[in-house]
């Protein structure tokens, strides 16, 4: 017993020590909370979060829609040929389809165009890291740009994703968070989306360290807390400006 309780001290040691590290992201953008309130999301915060309803929601949902098909129409031509210079570079589908968490947790197929090489279909989930070997040639520039996530799109026409919102997880990298991170499932009180709050702040691709989750995970509780109509337009215009590239995006 004495020793299982040692083993949960060390724990959380090691889960405020790898938040008093810093980061380049950490430090590039102004904190939103309290040193003190980022471990606590780490260590015991569980606090739930009130989903978007009523008008609220439709609202969300109609301008998703018509935003949407708007980009589909005028990106169309784009899509097209991303999708032939992804076959021409290396063999195997243009659009990769991956499960991942959607909103209350309900698995949804996320789509976008395949940057990597084609990997068996029982292969585990390996996040994607700088100069790696499976990004094809085409794939390193979509992934730089964003442009990968363009098929997302049809997503958001469906209704399983929004254009702004927290970004949707891989399975894996769920399950590997979710015991240190007791505040993690909350950011699912919402549909997840494209592009969202911690990514146009620097929360986004690799989280090589904890730090790099909780500053997502905070920064997505902060919009589900303050959404607007107006907020979601600010991102969107933001992410055109600067949420396309980033040093993370590999």
């Amino acid at each position: 017993m004495a020793d299982a309780k040692l083993q949960k001290n060390n724990n959380n040691s090691n889960v405020v020590s790898a938040f008093a590290g810093g980061s380049a992201n950490a430090a590039s953008v102004e904190p939103v909370v309290s040193d003190s309130h980022w471990v606590s999301i780490a260590t015991r915060d569980n606090t739930s979060l009130r989903p978007l309803s009523g008008m609220a929601c439709a609202l969300k949902r109609a301008f998703d829609f018509v935003a949407a098909s708007i980009a589909l129409v005028l990106l169309f031509p784009v899509m097209v040929i991303i999708s032939i210079a992804v076959k021409l570079d290396s063999t195997g589908p243009a659009l990769f389809c991956q499960p991942r968490n959607g909103r209350n947790r309900e698995i949804i197929k996320v789509y976008k165009f395949r940057t990597m090489v084609q990997a068996p279909p029982d292969s585990e989930f390996v996040q994607a890291s700088k100069n790696d070997p499976r990004v094809t040639r085409i794939g390193a520039f979509l992934r730089r740009t964003s442009l990968d996530e363009l098929p997302q799109l049809f997503n958001v026409i469906q209704g399983s994703m929004s254009l702004v919102g927290p970004r949707p997880h891989p399975l894996k990298l769920d399950d590997d968070f979710r015991h240190v991170i007791p505040a993690l499932h909350s950011r699912y009180c919402v549909k997840p989306g494209i592009t969202g709050w911690a990514q146009i702040n620097g929360f986004r691709g690799e989280t090589r360290q904890l730090k790099d989750m909780l500053g997502r995970i905070e920064h997505d509780r902060q919009y589900i807390r303050q959404w607007s109509l107006w907020m979601d337009i600010k991102i969107l215009v933001l992410t055109v400006f600067r949420g396309w590239t980033h040093e993370n995006a590999y």
